[in-house]
């Protein structure tokens, strides 16, 4: 019988070299680190009472979740509603973070409870060609957020450089400010987070004094809020309503919440703690959500005093008649010309704070999204120069050969494109929060369920207007240009009516299931809902036959001793099953309590 105590001090010595090479990959693993390398301990307390200390520890995902209502986009939506309807659609932004706060509620328990993001969730589950379809739509996306982003940035520069930095010149900057912010994190996770609160503490700031100095009415602006209508409203102001919530419901960010959520340290063996941890990222994103709610009343509210009922020559012609040599960009210089200098600088520094925000939030997004999909892992730094140099190309192009009406007009037309994406991260959350073999006892109830579909379908069909009704917009009469758009929306259609099916039978239609007219490259994929046990064979020991995808383990079914053990089995068994191992090894033992 061989003594292993010998086997492992031969083995130790044929590699000396190993400590090196240990240290190698830390390093390595530093440049592509994510955000929830680092986990925050959650302070023992009686589960039954509630706890301020155990809120401030899951403080921190749902600030971060809420700089995306915060984001360049979500202001000129807001602006734009004021003046196209006073304060007759603030109840629409009401109701948008509401269903946005829903939506955040499932990204965040599908994290807690799998213990897997999103994006790894459906590498799990979908098969290849429809997961790469779903990873390219939320990097377009994810993309298309940062161009609102790097537009709103370069015109905070211009305005705070009274017109001496160009606007493709603060299209650059973003270039490198963007990299230096990025590095933060090196600095530890909560020091990270605290950085983002206080980029949200000077927009609330910044545009707070605003809304102080335009003393909008108070009264008719609770009207506004708790009464549903638009009475005299027209076509453009219907526009701006759908236009607010394409712009506050952003897919991208749905991925990102499901994974932020995993920086929390949770035993998932133990039900009692997974369901206290439900219960306060959801008080924290309300919070969170409330804030952001706030400032968009704010920028709304000024604007909708200012703009209402009058044109944009109107107000340029009261710039000029004050001598402002800026006039042009006629939205934080009528701040200027109405409340003084100082107003316009200070509406800069808020739009430069949601724009440098946003874009790190975006950057984390994208890392979470390319790791789980395709189970790539790139340093921050490449993976920032990648979506950044894409967004820059049209943008720096508008910047220096057109002005700041079309980069407007741009912000308006990824507002559509988030529209249309929307789709891609509502099902699919949809789907798995309601599968019994991700969620066990935590899937959606019947009532969640129902309610969760009618959110679903009311969301997808307000954007899909939103997008048809910019589509009709098109200037370009050519029967080519319309075969395009007819065969684009074809496919778009077909993907999510194969999506829409694939959560009708995570719902519980298995009879679906049964019909055979799906193409081979989706054959099996509904297979995976029907519930699996790990498996504790070796991988000599598996059957040749494709056995049922396994999860980690259910906080039902297993004790925290056996974590670890279990996650290996499930990693061996879809690794032999599936030819490709499911998303990072290490993101799948970040359930396990060290």
């Amino acid at each position: 019988m061989v003594d292993r105590a010998n086997v492992i001090s031969i083995s130790n010595e044929a590699r000396p070299s190993q400590q090196e090479e240990a240290s190698a990959q830390e390093r390595s693993d530093q440049d592509t680190s994510t955000y929830f390398d680092e986990r925050i301990t959650i302070p023992d307390a009686d589960s039954t009472k509630f706890s301020f200390r155990k809120l401030w520890a899951f403080t921190g995902p749902g600030f971060l979740m809420s700089i995306a209502y915060l984001d360049p986009g979500n202001i000129e939506s807001d602006l734009q509603a004021g003046a196209a309807a006073k304060f007759k659609l603030i109840w629409v932004l009401l109701m948008a973070h509401v269903l946005g706060l829903l939506m955040q509620r499932l990204a965040a328990r599908l994290g807690v409870v799998s213990g897997m993001h999103l994006a790894e969730v459906s590498y799990c589950h979908y098969p290849k060609v429809p997961r790469l379809i779903l990873w390219l739509m939320v990097e377009i996306a994810i993309i298309g957020s940062d161009m609102q982003e790097v537009i709103g940035t370069a015109i905070a520069f211009y305005l705070l450089s009274n017109g001496k930095i160009p606007l493709y010149g603060g299209v650059l900057i973003t270039i490198a400010d963007t990299f230096t912010f990025l590095f933060l994190d090196k600095y530890g996770l909560r020091k990270l987070e605290g950085f983002f609160g206080a980029l949200i503490t000077v927009m609330a700031v910044t545009f707070g004094y605003q809304y102080i100095v335009a003393k909008p009415d108070q009264g008719e602006l609770l009207k506004g809020m708790f009464f549903p209508y638009c009475r005299n409203c027209d076509s453009n102001a219907l526009k701006q309503a759908v236009g607010i919530i394409g712009a506050v419901i952003m897919p991208h960010n749905i991925y990102l919440h499901s994974a932020l959520v995993k920086s929390r340290e949770v035993d998932r063996s133990k039900k009692v703690q997974v369901s206290e941890a439900n219960r306060y990222l959801f008080l924290e994103s309300g919070i969170a959500l409330f804030v952001s709610f706030l400032i968009n009343l704010f920028v709304t509210a000024v604007f909708a005093e200012g703009f209402y009922g009058k044109n944009s020559t109107e107000i340029f012609e009261s710039c000029i008649k004050q001598g402002n040599p800026h006039a042009s960009v006629f939205n934080g210089v009528f701040l200027g010309c109405r409340y003084g200098q100082a107003a316009m600088y200070i509406w800069a520094i808020g739009i430069l704070a949601a724009g440098q925000s946003s874009t790190m939030t975006g950057t984390y997004a994208g890392q979470f999204v390319m790791e789980g999909f395709l189970n790539l892992k790139w340093a921050r730094w490449k993976r920032v120069l990648l979506t950044r140099s894409i967004a820059i190309v049209p943008t720096i192009l508008l910047a220096a050969f057109e002005g700041i009406t079309q980069l407007t007009s741009l912000n308006d037309s990824m507002n559509v494109l988030m529209s249309l994406q929307l789709p891609f991260a509502l099902l699919p959350i949809l789907t798995f929060t309601s599968s019994k073999s991700v969620m066990s006892s935590f899937k959606n109830s019947w009532l969640s369920k129902i309610l969760t579909i009618v959110l679903t379908i009311t969301v997808m069909a307000i954007n899909l207007y939103f997008a048809i009704d910019s589509i009709k917009s098109i200037r370009v009469h050519h029967w080519a240009l319309y075969t395009l758009i007819g065969i684009l929306i074809f496919l778009y259609c077909g993907f999510i009516f194969y999506l829409a099916w694939f959560c009708i039978v995570a719902l519980g239609a298995q009879q679906f299931d049964k019909l055979k007219c799906c193409p081979n490259a989706l054959g099996n994929s509904y297979k995976l809902f029907e519930g699996s046990e790990l498996l504790d064979r070796e991988d000599s020991e598996l059957e040749p036959s494709t056995p049922p995808l396994v999860y980690p383990p259910s906080p039902q079914s297993i004790s925290s001793n056996d974590s670890a053990a279990s996650t290996d089995a499930m990693i061996r068994t879809n690794k032999r099953a599936y030819g490709t191992r499911p998303p990072s090894e290490k993101y799948l033992h970040t359930s396990e309590i060290k």
